[in-house]
C-alpha cells in the first residue's frame, strides 16, 4: 500500500466488541486496515454507551457526526479518505451521497454485517405466522433500499454464503461488486488450550437483548426446550448470557428449574469455554451467528437450527447438530452432553470449520488484494457498474435535496 492511506468508517452505532457480534466484526476489519498502515477514523451519529469501545487506545481517531448537516461535508473533505467503509446500508443511505460528492475518488465499501432486509422480512413473516419466501423478500421496500445501496458502493462485504447466493444467483448482481468475507479469526492449532469433556458442565446460550431472534430463542427454551431437556438431565443447568437483556427475560431466572439468566458476560470466551454444549434454537434472522462461531473457537459443540447454521458451514459437517424439530433438538443436545465420542467428533468438526472457512490470515489477504485491485482499476470498475452510477445520480439528487431541506428546517427551529 502507498503511504498516507486513510480509512473513514461511518458506524451505525459505536462498536461494542464485548457485547455484540457486529462489534467483533468491525474490530476484525479494522485490524486488516491497521496492518496495512492506514490512518483510521471512526465516525458515528449515534450516542456512545458505557460498553462502546475506546478506539483512542488503539491510536484511531473518533469523530461525532450529525445527520442532515453540512458539517459532515466540511469534515469529510478535510479528511479526504482513500477508503470509506459504511457500517450497514443505513449509513450509506444517510452519508453516501455526501461522500460521493466531496470525495469522489474514495473507494466506497459497504459492510452489510448481514442482509438487514432478509432479517427484517423473516422476522415479519415469523410474527405473522406465514412462511418466508424469497418472493416475499424481493417485494419488500427494505430489500429494494438495501440492494440500491449495494449498487451505489464499489464493493460490498458479504458474510454469509447463503446471502452471497441470493445476491448473485437470484438478483444476479455482478460478482465484481462483492467479496464473500465471513468473520476472520485465528486458526486453531495444537497449542490451542481447551477444557476437556470431563472438565465442562452445563448448557449455554449467549446473545444480546437488542436482537429479536435472541429474545425469541430464550423464550422458546424457557417454555418448550428446557423443560424437556431438564427432565432428561436434571443435574444440568442452562446459563443465559447477554448484554441488554429486557426485564421479561431477566424475570425468567429460576434456579429451581436450572434456568439461570446471568446477563452480560465479562468474558464471553471464558463462559463459552467452560460450557459443555451451546444451544441456539434460532427461528429467524440472517448472516453469521457470532455465538456459534464463538462456540467453535472455544471447542464447544452446538445444537442449532437451519436458520442458525445458514451460510456458516458450506459442504462441511456442523460442529454438533442442526435440528428444527423441538424433540429432535432436545435428543441431539442430550447425546452431545452425555456421549464423549459424539462430543469430541463435533468439537473436531468445529476446528475444521474455523480453519477452512474463517482463517484470519487467508481472509485478510483476500481483502487486501481486492482493495489493491480497486485502487488500480476504480475508474473502469465504476464504468462497468452502470446501474450503480444510475442509482448514484438519482439518489444523490433526491437524498441531497431532502437532506438540505431538513438542514434548513432544523436551522429554523
Amino acid at each position: 500500500m502507498t503511504d498516507n492511506n486513510t480509512l473513514l468508517v461511518i458506524a451505525l452505532v459505536w462498536p461494542e466488541p464485548a457485547s455484540t457480534a457486529a462489534g467483533v466484526r468491525m474490530m476484525q476489519l479494522l485490524d486488516v486496515f491497521q496492518k496495512q498502515e492506514y490512518s483510521i477514523t471512526i465516525a458515528s451519529a449515534a450516542s456512545k454507551s458505557e460498553f462502546s469501545f475506546d478506539f483512542d487506545s488503539l491510536g484511531y481517531k473518533m469523530k461525532a457526526i450529525k445527520m442532515n448537516d453540512n458539517s459532515f461535508d466540511v469534515f469529510v473533505k478535510e479528511l479526504n479518505p482513500n477508503v470509506v467503509l459504511f457500517d450497514r446500508f443505513l449509513t450509506e443511505e444517510q452519508f453516501g451521497w455526501r461522500v460521493a460528492e466531496n470525495c469522489p475518488d474514495a473507494i466506497r465499501i459497504l459492510d452489510t454485517e448481514d442482509l438487514h432486509s432478509l432479517r427484517h422480512v423473516r422476522e415479519q413473516c415469523f410474527k405473522k405466522g406465514i412462511v418466508f419466501t424469497i418472493d416475499t423478500w424481493l417485494k419488500d421496500d427494505k430489500t429494494k433500499r438495501e440492494i440500491a445501496s449495494i449498487y451505489r458502493c464499489d464493493l460490498s462485504l458479504i458474510i454469509s454464503s447463503f446471502e452471497w447466493e441470493l445476491l448473485t444467483n437470484v438478483i444476479k448482481i455482478s460478482k465484481s461488486l462483492f467479496l464473500l468475507l465471513p468473520f476472520m479469526v485465528d486458526e486453531i492449532t495444537q497449542e490451542t488450550s481447551w477444557k476437556a469433556f470431563e472438565e465442562r458442565n452445563d448448557f449455554i446460550f449467549i446473545g444480546g437483548g437488542k436482537h429479536a431472534p435472541n429474545i425469541d430463542a430464550i423464550k422458546l427454551m424457557k417454555t418448550t426446550i428446557w423443560p424437556l431437556l431438564h427432565a432428561k438431565l436434571p443435574e444440568a443447568k442452562l446459563n443465559i448470557y447477554g448484554a441488554y437483556l429486557p426485564q421479561q427475560i431477566l424475570e425468567m431466572h429460576n434456579p429451581k428449574e436450572g434456568f439461570f439468566v446471568k446477563g452480560r458476560a465479562e468474558d464471553a470466551d471464558q463462559v463459552m469455554k467452560a460450557a459443555k454444549v451451546c444451544l441456539a434454537p434460532l427461528r429467524f434472522g440472517a448472516g453469521i451467528k457470532g455465538k456459534l462461531l464463538s462456540a467453535m473457537q472455544n471447542g464447544t459443540p452446538s445444537v442449532t437450527t437451519t436458520i442458525g447454521a445458514e451460510g456458516m458451514h458450506g459442504i462441511l459437517e456442523w460442529n454438533g447438530s442442526i435440528e428444527n424439530d423441538h424433540t429432535a433438538f432436545v435428543e441431539a443436545a442430550v447425546e452431545l452432553y452425555t456421549e464423549l465420542q459424539t462430543w469430541k467428533m463435533a468439537q473436531e468438526q468445529g476446528k475444521n470449520l474455523i480453519n477452512s472457512l474463517y482463517s484470519k490470515t487467508n481472509l485478510g489477504y483476500i481483502l487486501e488484494q481486492k482493495l489493491e485491485h480497486l485502487q488500480k482499476e476504480l475508474t473502469m470498475h465504476r464504468r462497468q457498474n452502470f446501474i450503480g452510477s444510475l442509482l448514484q445520480h438519482h439518489t444523490m439528487s433526491a437524498t441531497k435535496f431532502m437532506g438540505k431541506w431538513i438542514e434548513e428546517k432544523n436551522r429554523d427551529v
